[in-house]
């Protein structure tokens, strides 16, 4: 895997064709690549985001979920799109009242036990969450089926991220909101530079030491640099059948949160 720090210039020249990282590599092979990436580091998923985010990582979740807004007084069914370790999926179930339910839906399998594990502990009893291994480009669930869609950190790793916004349109409710919590691109001076270093210096050997694994962090960097512009992204969502895309950064804009709604 390439470790130099300049993406590529252009896209990739052929629609077969997709960004896994800086490397071109063919669309129908992206996805085997990426859970090689996920079953490496599902153990400690969690552990490292902690150490990559100095704990950030939990305030812009927070946020994330705030923005959801569960109800508390009435029936509120989420869908959680590659959260398998649980992790938004919780936050969702505590804001929300004893009505809310949340779907944990991964392609991982290894993710999702992690996920599953925990949920063992906090709220396998009361039935309020499921877990459902499946493509997010093709879910397995009936039109306006949710009330609210989040994917946190996730969408940049499927391939055709087009098709999963038009399933995430598809099965969201009249009224529903689609918030996707991503990596950005930063434009504060000096910032940028110190998260540049910071990013391709420190985060693969850091994920080498806490997960045994440096090449997974190398991707998932890469991948950072790869994927649309806020702007970009927007025009994406609304393009999928989103009404009122809009998006918001947070820490500089290391990351944005982006938002549509099915109107």
């Amino acid at each position: 895997m390439s470790t130099r720090n300049t993406p590529p210039s252009s896209a990739p020249d052929s629609d077969h064709a997709t960004h896994f990282g800086y490397e071109t590599v063919r669309l129908a092979d992206k996805q085997a690549k990426v859970d090689d990436v996920f079953h490496k580091v599902a153990a400690r998923y969690d552990l490292m985001n902690d150490f990559m985010s100095a704990g950030l990582h939990r305030i812009w979740k927070d946020v994330l979920v705030a923005m959801v807004k569960p109800s508390k007084a009435r029936p509120f069914h989420h869908l959680d799109v590659a959260g398998g370790t649980g992790d938004v999926a919780f936050r969702v179930l505590e804001a929300g009242g004893p009505q809310t339910a949340v779907t944990v839906l991964d392609i991982n399998g290894d993710m999702l036990e992690v996920g599953r594990t925990r949920a063992d502990k906090r709220f396998a009893e009361d039935g309020r969450i499921a877990f459902v291994e499946a493509n997010a480009e093709d879910l397995p669930f009936e039109d306006r089926t949710f009330d609210a869609y989040t994917i946190a950190f996730g969408i940049r790793n499927v391939p055709r991220i087009d098709k999963a916004l038009s399933e995430a349109c598809r099965v969201l409710k009249r009224g529903g909101r689609f918030l996707c919590l991503e990596f950005s691109h930063v434009d504060v001076p000096l910032l940028d530079q110190v998260y540049e270093a910071y990013s391709f210096n420190v985060i693969p050997p850091m994920g080498r030491m806490v997960t045994g694994e440096a090449e997974p962090y190398q991707y998932l960097v890469e991948s950072i640099r790869t994927f649309p512009k806020p702007k970009a992204f927007e025009s994406m969502i609304t393009e999928a059948g989103f009404s009122r895309a809009s998006h918001t950064m947070l820490t500089g804009g290391v990351v944005a949160i982006h938002s549509g709604w099915k109107l």
